[in-house]
C-alpha cells in the first residue's frame, strides 16, 4: 500500500500541476488548479513541438519492438528445442550480452555510424544513419536482443513437449508449430518482455540524445529541452503537460496487460 501510494501521489501531483495557471505555481504547491488549463497542452504538444516528439517516440519504440520480436521469437524457440552444433556457445554469448549496459558503449555505435555515413557520402550525401529513427530503432532490438531470447527461452523449455508432437503428428510444419502452438502457450512471456523493452525504448534519453541529434528528436529528449525553456520562463504548467505526455502511454499500456504479466511472473511456464 505504502509502495502504490509513493508511486501514485506524484503521478497524481504532476497532473494537477499540469492543469494550473502560470501564476498559482507561486502559491502552495499542493493547491488544486483553480481551473482546468488545458492551454498548457496545446502550448505542449503544438508550440513546444511536444506532440512531432512523441510521434518520433511510439514510431521508434514500435518498430523497435516489432524488429526485436521478429528476432528474438524464432531464435528462442529454436535455442530451446533443437539440438545444433555451437547452441552452447550462442546461448553463452547472449548470457554475456546480458552485461553489457548499452549506455556504455553508444559512443563506440555513434562512431561507427558515422564511419558509415561518410564511407556511403557518395549515395546519402545528407547521411543515412545517423539522425535516422529508424537506425535508433534497429540500435534499441539489437542491444535488448539478449535479454529478450533469454527470457523467451526459458519458457519455451518450461512448455512440455508433448504439445508439439501432437501437433506434428497432424502435419503441422515446425513454423507452424511455432506460431500456432507455442507462441499463443508463451504470451505471458511475450507480454513481459514487450513490457520491458518497451519501457528500455520509451524511457531512453542517452542512446535518443547521441544518434538523433537533429529536429527529430524522441520524446525524453524533447523533454529536456521544453524543461530547459520552461525553467527560464517560468511556465511549469507547459513543462508539467510536457511531463504528463511521457508519463501516460507507460499507464495505459500497464492497465492493459498487467493481468497477463503478472501471470507471466506467477506461472512462470506450463505445467506438465
Amino acid at each position: 500500500m505504502a509502495l502504490a501510494l509513493a508511486i501514485a501521489v506524484p503521478v497524481a501531483w504532476v497532473l494537477l500541476a499540469s492543469l494550473k495557471g502560470k501564476s498559482e505555481f507561486f502559491g502552495s504547491p499542493w493547491t488544486l488548479p483553480k481551473g482546468l488549463h488545458l492551454q498548457n497542452y496545446a502550448d505542449a504538444f503544438v508550440t513546444a513541438h511536444m506532440g512531432q516528439y512523441f510521434l518520433t517516440s511510439v514510431f521508434v519504440t514500435v518498430l523497435g519492438l516489432v524488429l526485436v520480436l521478429a528476432v528474438s521469437v524464432p531464435a528462442a524457440y529454436v535455442i530451446a528445442r533443437y539440438e545444433f552444433r555451437g547452441r552452447r556457445l550462442v546461448e553463452i554469448a547472449l548470457l554475456a550480452g546480458l552485461f553489457v549496459n548499452v549506455n556504455y558503449i553508444v559512443v563506440p555505435i555513434f562512431l561507427m555510424l558515422v564511419d558509415w555515413d561518410r564511407a556511403l557520402i557518395d549515395v546519402f550525401p545528407g547521411g543515412f544513419f545517423i539522425d535516422n529513427p529508424a537506425v535508433l530503432s534497429l540500435v534499441y532490438a539489437a542491444t535488448s536482443i539478449p535479454f529478450t531470447i533469454y527470457l523467451l527461452t526459458a519458457y519455451f523449455r518450461s512448455i512440455p513437449v508433448e504439445y508439439e508432437e501432437a501437433a506434428a503428428l497432424d502435419g503441422a510444419s515446425r513454423f507452424r508449430i511455432m506460431v500456432q502452438v507455442m507462441l499463443p502457450m508463451a504470451r505471458p512471456a511475450v507480454t513481459t518482455v514487450i513490457l520491458f523493452d518497451f519501457l528500455a525504448y520509451w524511457n531512453d534519453f542517452i542512446i535518443a540524445l547521441t544518434l538523433l541529434p537533429g529536429e527529430g528528436k524522441t520524446l525524453q529528449v524533447g523533454l529536456l529541452n521544453l524543461f530547459t525553456a520552461q525553467k527560464a520562463a517560468a511556465d511549469y504548467g507547459r513543462l508539467y503537460a510536457g511531463m504528463v505526455i511521457v508519463i501516460v502511454p507507460v499507464l495505459l499500456l500497464y492497465a492493459f496487460i498487467q493481468r497477463r504479466l503478472i501471470e507471466g511472473i506467477a506461472s512462470g511456464g506450463v505445467k506438465g
